[in-house]
């Protein structure tokens, strides 16, 4: 049975690479292009893991993070940040908020599998 993943991004070719590679290596994607419409879907479905950008209009993925952590049926599942940012405070912040992983772009898709499966322990 494949992992299903909600991805959430503001940039549509980053969506489209975040969901062609994790098509291609055997996971159901799910997107959502801002931190307020990824919760939503969140609350809507079951994942398995989410990979969320951090900068976005509407909600930003931290504030995103924040809202499901407060979730039960989402505390337990793992959040990965892909970003541009590499501040070490940010991860930090990002870490209490909840977040599991962080990978920063432009993103190898083969380091994007790597930490997904880790993630999920499979």
């Amino acid at each position: 049975m494949s992992a299903n993943i909600l991805t959430v991004d503001d940039s549509a070719s980053i969506r489209l690479t975040t969901k062609v590679t994790l098509t291609n290596a055997g996971y159901s994607v799910t997107e959502a292009v801002n931190g307020a419409e990824g919760l939503a879907t969140a609350k809507g479905s079951t994942f398995d893991l989410i990979v969320t950008d951090l900068n976005m209009p509407v909600m930003d993925g931290l504030t995103m993070i924040e809202e499901l952590r407060k979730l039960p049926a989402q505390a337990g599942v793992p959040i990965i940040f892909l970003t541009t940012e590499s501040d070490a405070d940010l991860k930090a912040r990002a870490k209490a908020a909840g977040a599991t992983g962080w990978l920063t772009k432009p993103f190898d898709p083969e380091s994007l599998v790597k930490i997904v499966k880790k993630v999920l322990g499979r």
